[in-house]
């Protein structure tokens, strides 16, 4: 793997810009479109943005090539100023062997996703390219109802705007789902639960780094394929480390197993600060109770603070920031500027 460059944020679109559509990762527009027809219309409406599909987009097993072709597309077209994951997955490990690594760095563009689209954001961050984690087409524009306020708040501020941004706590979230094929579901506002705050762990310091992460199921894979990390560990000295748990809802065991081999490897003490994304604890294959819920979270907390008193025992930890699997969601710039600041209980990114 070539070494990362210090990434740089690419130009931003303005309204009335064409951005790319694009599935990486999944081909769930073609079995949903409910929620995708939805996230479209809202990037037109509510952005001012005029969204760009392209051939794998809601085609369901689509080869790596092609979807890979499709990248490379939607980069190299001077017309498109951004560029939308529809939604993740779970095999775009598989895209990144494909990737002409030059054509990207010599048209870099704004690229949100999250989930598996961590292969992308991580390929991008060694291109020398600002990612942004979340915003997909789905899951955050295609949400029932309407759009969560910081959500969309935050999606418009990273869209558009350069420059910080203070990220503030939820005061209320959700992460039960309802049933995308059912019609039904998009008449109303999906239900949610108060929120509790952030939690803050040695928060005795101001750090101010890039930022680097991502899914950490999906980090497992590219720490075990050996693609998109750093060979010499140093690069991400001072930097702040996301972390957040996908839909398969990894036990605690796992948690700690993945942290673990990443201490083991080097990686935790390079980060004086970590984000923690409030993990999600209910799906349809799973759908715990309240009670079921909470000692699934506390579980989970528990086993990345094993793992830290092991390897990162200093660093400073911040609980329950919603950019992850849940709602809402707010973005984070990968490989872009991230400070916080422990003794003020404040996170700002810059976007």
């Amino acid at each position: 793997m070539t070494s990362p460059l210090s990434p740089a944020y690419p130009p931003k679109p303005s309204a009335g810009d064409r951005i790319a559509v694009i599935s990486p990762s999944s081909g769930l527009p073609g079995l949903f479109p409910l929620p995708y027809e939805l996230g479209l219309e809202r990037l037109r409406k509510e952005y001012g943005l005029e969204p760009v599909e392209y051939p794998a987009t809601r085609t369901m097993g689509s080869t790596p090539r092609e979807r890979a072709d499709d990248i490379h597309a939607a980069f190299a077209d001077p017309g498109i100023k951004a560029v939308i994951a529809s939604i993740g997955g779970d095999d775009q490990i598989t895209v990144l062997p494909y990737l002409d690594r030059e054509l990207i760095r010599a048209h870099p563009k704004p690229f949100f996703g999250m989930s598996d689209n961590t292969n992308l954001l991580a390929f991008l961050r060694t291109c020398g390219i600002v990612g942004f984690h979340g915003g997909s087409v789905m899951c955050e524009l295609g949400r029932p109802g309407a759009m969560h306020p910081l959500t969309t708040e935050s999606l418009r501020a990273a869209l558009f705007t350069s420059g910080p941004y203070e990220l503030r706590p939820a005061e209320r979230w959700r992460d039960i789902d309802r049933d995308w094929a059912d019609p039904a579901t998009f008449d109303a506002e999906p239900e949610t639960r108060p929120g509790s705050g952030w939690t803050w762990v040695n928060p005795d310091r101001v750090v101010e780094g890039r930022s680097w992460g991502g899914c950490l199921e999906i980090l497992g894979w590219l720490l075990m394929a050996d693609r998109e990390v750093a060979h010499d560990l140093s690069e991400y000295d001072g930097g702040v480390l996301l972390l957040e748990t996908s839909e398969g809802m990894p036990s605690a065991t796992e948690v700690f197993a993945t942290l673990r081999n990443m201490g083991e490897r080097g990686l935790l003490g390079r980060f004086p600060a970590l984000l923690m994304g409030r993990p999600k604890t209910w799906s349809f294959e799973r759908p715990n109770t309240t009670e079921e819920a909470a000692r699934y979270a506390a579980d989970q907390r528990e086993a990345v603070l094993r793992a830290m008193r092991m390897y990162a025992p200093d660093t400073t930890i911040v609980f329950d920031v919603d950019f992850g699997h849940t709602d809402p969601q707010l973005v984070i710039p990968y490989g872009g500027t991230v400070r916080v600041d422990g003794p003020a209980r404040r996170i700002t990114v810059t976007y």
